[in-house]
């Protein structure tokens, strides 16, 4: 596929199986280095259909899912079993794609994305409490 040039993201993987980095023909690895996932990007570990992970890099995004998939002492070796993975050369942006991604989905993340979080003004909040409190009492 050819690349587009000026987009955030110039290519995606969706939704791959964790099983890839097993499969073999005799005794090769079929899928050893994936040419497109040779570039940074950012990526996403599920568990079954839901994000557990969110996590970017410099280096080939092929290389650091693979060190999720391949050594049992990686931080999330036994949490995850799909993968997706977007190429984005450009440092600044992958940056804030992975901040983006970490605000918006529950995620094992330790860490706090860089984005101002606008909190739940109070009194919107009380309102909600009562709402609820009130479909309970009648």
């Amino acid at each position: 596929m050819a690349k587009l040039k000026g987009l955030l993201v110039s290519e995606y993987a969706k939704m791959w199986s964790r099983e890839i980095f097993d499969l073999k023909s005799g005794r090769k690895l079929v899928f050893r280095r994936e040419k497109d996932l040779l570039q940074p990007g950012v990526y996403i570990l599920y568990r079954d259909d839901h994000p557990y992970y969110i996590g970017k890099t410099s280096g080939h995004l092929f290389e650091r899912v693979w060190a999720h998939a391949n050594q049992p002492k990686d931080r999330y070796y036994h949490f995850w079993n799909f993968f997706s993975a977007f190429v984005i050369p450009e440092k600044r942006l992958r940056d804030e794609v992975e901040g983006l991604l970490i605000a918006a989905m529950p995620t094992a993340n330790n860490s706090n994305p860089r984005i101002r979080k606008i909190p739940l003004p109070l009194e919107i909040a009380r309102l909600l409490r009562r709402m609820r409190q009130s479909r309970f009492e009648a």
